[in-house]
């Protein structure tokens, strides 16, 4: 028996019971016993059909026999590939032996290999109840802080937003089943006329195959059996479907229909095809929006209004003048339909560009806090503490600051364009010209003298160039990037020039790919606007990470995060799924224990060597070395701060929280372990340099907790979720928690010294800021990681740099690449990015009340740490019994600075450098000399001269004179404090002099800049 033959004397075993028995269908035949039950099935099966034929007057046998009376136009090269091999005579003889009575004696039928090849097929048939009991994967809208649209989430083909069937407008239903299936009220799953139409127009006209399947069998198809082109699923689809209708409604079958079909633009269901073809409510769906839709399902690519707009009218008129046909229109409206646009909306209006990271972050949140199993599970509304421009902004400045990274150190390398064009724009350049579009027409000039006229000019009809077109219609792998696409249109001798979404064309600078671009290569660039013509200049992607996170002190909610430099490139969240050495941004811990202790700011501390005994008598003992491999001698602790200084770190140890070095480092990792910074902290010395791993968003969280004077906030982006407008979860109200372990006065002064870092120690890059901004710059061993982690009165913010250095492989960020120079730089436009979209920018706060009971403001000289009767620097102390606790020399007697005979100047404030903090082995050695005469603008200088500033791509160089530079307390008069130009902290002061003569008895050093 031919096997094409077999198939479909089995989908017509299929088709029989189905319709003449569809509450006892059989999946199971015995190849040797029920052939003859087989024969009966199908001459019933062909009974009916008959029948049903004749309710339309239609001659079934004249319609078969009319199909068949040129075996040669189906057997030709023309035929579909399902008939190639099919001898149409047997096939006639099968007819007349099932529905015509006839017994031939040629008969080519085999029940036994009908019945094998229907047995395989139905085998682990799905069930229709699965149907009936189905939740459709759904995407979730996320709204931003302000409570617009900001994000979707939803699985593959899952990209709906499910809507009961009794929301659907009865106009859009009837539509769909006018365009799918016109009988679907009155068949029971399966439309035999439907089927036998098919096939017989199969038959008579070759050419891509009919399928004759009902609403109820796409539902199967879509939902359950799959969409494999082949008999068995046929056979599969046509039982499971009526088996569907026993125990569904038709709405409900609709409903199913309606919420899992495809309709283009990445849309499955009614409703998100409605936001995204016309922007609305499928509830709000005109007549013609609703016959467009109506009219996708039978080739949303096809008949894309995107692609194929004249195909999309013609198909929408053949779905308007169906619905007029069953009465569910009039002519007039018909006509009004095909006459209107199409209206649909740009596509990719609201495609999110932006926030991956923080979209997955919050689908973790909605399961661990929620309770649920995926925002996918169901179409929820979720509200998210994101800040849309925000986070757009922090996105952008990462990206631009690893771009500047490897562009200063000679690391970026161009690897080829995100894409090329040409044969896009071939495409486009041989199709037919596309519909003009009108361009808005110019405002009216303004009103000219009494009685003048003015007219509006006429809209022009403009028709977009090939490579534009090319260009909109592009779907670059990194879809997160903040660098504009743009298209190569000349390379050579005359430059290189490209053109822009926009339509204008640019200049191109092209860096690393001199020599490398081809014509309608797709490269991102950089813009820079000016008179004249634009000019853009070529980035490539970064090899090197990076990851920022922006958090709001008071409650915890993330404002924006990026976990790295792009998501297409790497889903991995550094953020929150990873742990690294933090460096000296973890000293803080260290200097708010001494503070707690009792120490002031100004208490003096040898930046000498010093050794720290063994642990418990196990193990070595350890001394630490600083980044320039010296030491400045006697040194307040604020200095030590503020330049990172780790052997005076290391010497707050010894004696300076407790009298014994490992009691001292167990109360540093009692703060760490209250802080949540870890969940266990490693005892050994090297922990106080930043040695132990951290999350990222555990140390913003400590931040925070500096800038609320001890209270710590939990970090959260998600607000609430709700479902049908019903509460499914909402973040409960919590106040930060209090860090026991420090209070409030030793928070402040921590607070107070971190802003000297963003005056003038190693994030002296902040300076113009540094009345709004405090925080800590960090660098592990060999430059592995670059961080800086600061905050103002509302925000807190920290970024990394580095590379994943996966593998074992260690890959560093090169000599000299610290906080201070990578990561400060992002921090800035982050905290500018934050003011411009809406966070206060205010000066940070003085003491709170009851702190500012427990606090002294006094004048002391800044290098020594000594109180004087006027002038100086306003330190903050603090009260014990009413009076100042005197620490100054609590560490280093004034014998011992009597004793000291220094033989050098000490270091200029201007030279510090950002220390690196963690050492290489136990012992915390660092390796290779520190590049001298490197300031923290990057620039190489001597020790008495002032920075180049000549160059500055992200604008930091400003004169510090234009922003005030107050620290965060008040003088003896209650007055806000700044710090005038030319103080002992501005870097801009006259230098001093190369000579003087200096009295080697004399303690603290007269220099003129004091």
């Amino acid at each position: 028996m031919n096997a094409i033959l077999i198939k479909l004397f089995a989908t017509a075993l299929t088709l029989s019971q189905v319709t003449t028995r569809p509450d006892a269908v059989r999946t199971q035949f015995d190849a040797t016993k029920d052939g003859a039950e087989v024969v009966r099935i199908l001459r019933d099966g062909c009974a009916h059909m008959r029948k049903s034929f004749d309710i339309e007057d239609i001659n079934l046998d004249e319609l078969i026999s009319t199909a068949m009376e040129d075996p040669s136009a189906v057997a030709g090269d023309n035929a579909p590939k399902i008939l190639h091999g099919l001898d149409l005579t047997e096939l006639n003889t099968s007819y007349k032996q099932f529905c015509k009575g006839e017994n031939p004696a040629n008969s080519p039928f085999e029940a036994g290999a009908v019945i094998a090849f229907y047995n395989n097929a139905v085998k682990d048939l799905p069930s229709a109840e699965a149907l009936r009991d189905i939740k459709l994967a759904s995407a979730s809208v996320i709204l931003d802080a302000a409570g617009k649209p900001y994000s979707e989430t939803f699985e593959a083909h899952g990209r709906r937003l499910v809507v009961p069937i009794d929301q659907v407008p009865d106009l859009v239903q009837k539509a769909f089943v006018a365009a799918e299936d016109k009988r679907f009220y009155s068949h029971h799953g399966i439309d035999e006329r439907g089927v036998i139409r098919a096939f017989v127009g199969n038959l008579a006209s070759p050419g891509r195959p009919a399928g004759g399947s009902t609403i109820t069998q796409q539902v199967v198809k879509n939902l359950s059996v799959g969409d494999d082109v082949t008999y068995e699923r046929k056979i599969r689809e046509m039982i499971v479907a009526s088996r569907l209708e026993r125990i569904q409604t038709k709405p409900q079958i609709l409903g199913l229909y309606l919420n899992g079909i495809y309709l283009g633009r990445g849309a499955y269901g009614i409703e998100m095809a409605a936001r995204s073809w016309f922007g609305k409510s499928v509830g709000a769906l005109t007549l013609p929006e609703a016959a467009l839709l109506a009219g996708l399902p039978k080739g949303p690519n096809y008949y894309s209004p995107d692609k194929y707009p004249e195909r999309a009218r013609e198909r929408r008129a053949y779905v308007l003048s169906r619905m007029k046909e069953e009465g569910t229109i009039t002519e007039a409206q018909m006509n009004a339909a095909m006459a209107s646009d199409l209206g649909i909306k740009p596509p990719d209006a609201a495609r999110q560009d932006s926030g991956f990271y923080l979209v997955d972050h919050i689908a973790r949140e909605a399961r661990t806090f929620a309770g649920l199993d995926s925002l996918t599970s169901a179409s929820y509304t979720v509200r998210a503490t994101v800040n849309a421009g925000l986070q757009s902004a922090l996105e952008g400045a990462l990206q631009e600051g690893l771009s500047t990274y490897e562009r200063g150190t000679g690391r970026a390398r161009y690897e080829g364009p995100e894409l090329n064009l040409a044969d896009a724009v071939k495409r486009i350049e041989a199709a037919p010209a596309p519909e003009a579009q009108a361009e808005p027409a110019p405002e009216p000039a303004p009103k000219a003298a009494k009685g003048a006229k003015s007219a509006k000019m006429p809209a022009k009809p403009t028709v977009k160039p090939a490579w534009q077109r090319a260009l909109l219609a592009a779907r670059p792998p990194l879809y997160d990037v903040r660098w504009p696409l743009a298209v190569v249109l000349q390379t050579g001798k005359n430059g290189t020039r490209v053109g822009l979404p926009d339509g204008r064309v640019a200049s191109l600078e092209v860096g690393p790919a001199r020599g490398k671009l081809q014509l309608y290569d797709a490269v991102r660039v950089r813009l820079r606007e000016g008179k004249g013509s634009p000019r853009a200049d070529l980035r490539v992607r970064p090899t090197v990470q990076g990851a920022a996170i922006v958090l709001e002190n008071r409650t915890g909610k993330i404002l924006a995060m990026s976990g790295g430099v792009s998501y297409p490139l790497s889903q991995l969240n550094r953020v929150t799924q990873t742990v690294r050495q933090p460096g000296s941004t973890l000293k803080p811990l260290t200097y708010l224990a001494a503070l707690n202790a009792g120490f002031q700011p100004n208490t003096l501390v040898m930046d000498a060597p010093v050794t720290l005994p063994p642990i418990g008598g196990i193990g070595d003992s350890w001394s630490p070395k600083n980044y320039d491999g010296g030491g400045s001698g006697a040194t307040t602790m604020r200095r030590g701060l503020e330049f990172s200084k780790n052997l005076v770190t290391a010497r707050l140890l010894q004696g300076g929280i407790a009298p014994k070095a490992p009691d001292s480092l167990q109360r540093v990792c009692d703060i760490a372990l209250e802080a949540q910074l870890y969940a266990e902290c490693e005892r050994y010395y090297p922990f106080v340099l930043g040695a132990q791993p951290v999350r990222m968003i555990d140390l913003a969280s400590f931040y925070a907790a500096i800038a609320n004077e001890g209270a710590r906030p939990s970090a959260y982006a998600l607000e609430a979720v709700e479902r049908d407008g019903k509460p499914v979860y909402s973040h409960p109200d919590k106040a930060p928690v209090r860090i026991g372990s420090a209070d409030g006065v030793a928070f402040y002064q921590l607070k107070t010294m971190l802003q000297g870092v963003t005056q003038h120690g190693t994030a002296a890059a902040l300076s113009g800021i540094s009345a709004y901004v405090a925080g800590k710059t960090g660098t592990s061993e060999n430059e592995n990681d670059a961080w800086f982690a600061g905050f103002s009165n509302e925000i807190t913010v920290v970024v990394w740099v580095g590379y994943d250095n996966a593998d074992g492989v260690r890959r560093t960020l090169g000599r000299g690449q610290t906080g201070g120079h990578v990561s400060v730089p992002i921090a800035r436009a982050i905290f500018q990015a934050a003011w411009a979209n809406g966070v206060p920018r205010t000066a940070l706060a003085p003491p709170s009340p009851q702190t500012r009971a427990l606090i002294a403001d006094l004048p002391i000289e800044p290098r020594s740490g000594q109180r004087i009767s006027g002038g100086g620097f306003i330190e903050h102390f603090r009260l014990k019994d009413g009076r100042v606790a005197d620490t100054q020399y609590a560490m280093v007697p004034r014998e011992t600075l009597y004793a000291m005979r220094p033989d050098a100047e000490d270091g200029d404030y201007a030279n510090a450098e950002d220390g690196a903090d963690v050492a290489g082995d136990v012992f915390g050695n660092l390796t290779g000399p520190r590049r001298d005469g490197y300031d923290p603008y990057g620039q190489n200088r001597s020790a008495d001269s002032e920075p180049d500033r000549s160059a500055d791509p992200w604008g930091l160089r400003r004169d510090r004179r234009e922003e005030p530079r107050a620290w965060p307390g008040r003088d003896r008069y209650g007055q806000a404090n700044p710090v005038p130009f030319g103080s002992p902290f501005d870097d801009e002061a006259e230098p001093r002099p190369r000579q003087r003569r200096r009295d080697p008895d004399y303690l603290f050093g007269d220099d003129p800049r004091y």
